[in-house]
């Protein structure tokens, strides 16, 4: 569907986009992940072929959006971080615009526009003035000219950025619901929107691709999938002790506990399937160091997102033993 091949984009001697290649399939709801200036904006603005990249090449639906312009745009809906809207019309006078400027016949219009205006339950302000809009509807109206048309694909460019919580949660929403029916992009640099919204990631960093899959298997690939997380009352030595009668552990964190003075979080992986937790209780209660939680360790996107971004979070031990299993997973 969506093919981006070696992409660079140089202001001068900064690169906004360094050497990104990645493809995208239909059907999927995607989350352009990274911090501020990482280079998502300008990666979508030359998907959609509003700037020109410095090398490089974006094939849409086997269209190259430089040679075949005109046939690559026919397959997306773009909504840029500012809605381009003309806010001295009404909704409806806005929206028979944009079907006029996207050559729909006119006959197909109306209907067209009457249905997507109900699907972005905006139906109610089809005569309200654009500028008298909160800035939530403005959003709704924004996307709906991006379905005008109904194009296969659809980007969003931080749709939810300046709204209220309420707002973010109707947004959301409706993205999901264009997600039965479109494939969708949507950039942000707010990690919990990208998990509740997406099937998969991909994280950019300073112009480049750093990850790419989805939640689940980005939280494997980062900590496996037999992990322990223990909060254990006792000293440090004595658990040490304890934790060098099992061969399965493959490495640990031991960071002393400051909600439970006395006591220590432990992080473990643990090599392939094995289950150690039964010996590990019987071993900790032998050393007099009782287990007071025992779960199985997991990573949030936020702590993959620090990771790969080389962020810092203050006192991670989910980070180090994550740093630590991928570097060995490359040895």
């Amino acid at each position: 569907m969506i093919e981006v091949k070696n992409l660079v984009k140089k202001y001068g001697g900064h690169y906004a986009v360094n050497d990104l290649s990645f493809e995208l399939e239909s059907g999927r709801i995607y989350g352009l992940l990274g911090p501020n200036g990482a280079g998502k904006s300008t990666t979508m603005n030359i998907m959609t072929g509003y700037i020109a990249s410095t090398s490089g090449e974006v094939v849409i639906d086997g269209h190259n959006i430089l040679t075949e312009a005109e046939e690559a745009k026919a397959c997306i809906g773009y909504l840029p971080e500012i809605p381009p809207l003309y806010v001295d019309m009404t909704v409806l006078e806005y929206l028979v615009t944009v079907a006029e400027l996207k050559k729909i016949p006119k006959k197909e219009r109306q209907p067209m526009i009457d249905e997507i205006m109900r699907t972005v339950k905006i139906s109610d302000m089809a005569n309200r003035l654009i500028r008298n809009l909160s800035k939530g509807y403005k959003q709704r109206v924004g996307i709906a000219q991006a379905l005008i048309g109904y194009p296969e694909i659809i980007i969003l460019d931080e749709p939810t950025v300046g709204l209220d919580p309420k707002q973010i949660i109707e947004i959301r929403e409706l993205v999901k619901s264009l997600g039965k029916k479109h494939t969708v992009i949507l950039s942000s640099h707010i990690l919990s929107e990208v998990s509740a919204v997406c099937d998969y990631v991909l994280i950019i960093n300073k112009g480049k691709l750093v990850a790419a899959d989805s939640t689940d298997n980005l939280e494997k690939l980062f900590l496996g999938q037999n992990n322990l997380e223990l909060l254990v009352e006792g000293s440090r030595e004595a658990i040490r002790d304890v934790l060098k009668n099992f061969k399965d552990i493959q490495s640990s964190d031991i960071q002393p506990a400051k909600e439970q003075p006395g006591s220590f979080r432990i992080q473990l992986q643990i090599a392939g399937e094995a289950d150690i937790r039964r010996g590990l209780f019987y071993k900790f209660a032998a050393a007099h160091c009782p287990i007071l939680e025992m779960q199985g360790a997991s990573m949030t996107l936020e702590d993959i997102f620090l990771e790969l971004t080389g962020a810092e979070k203050r006192g991670s031990g989910r980070r180090k033993a994550a740093r630590q299993a991928s570097e060995e997973a490359k040895a």
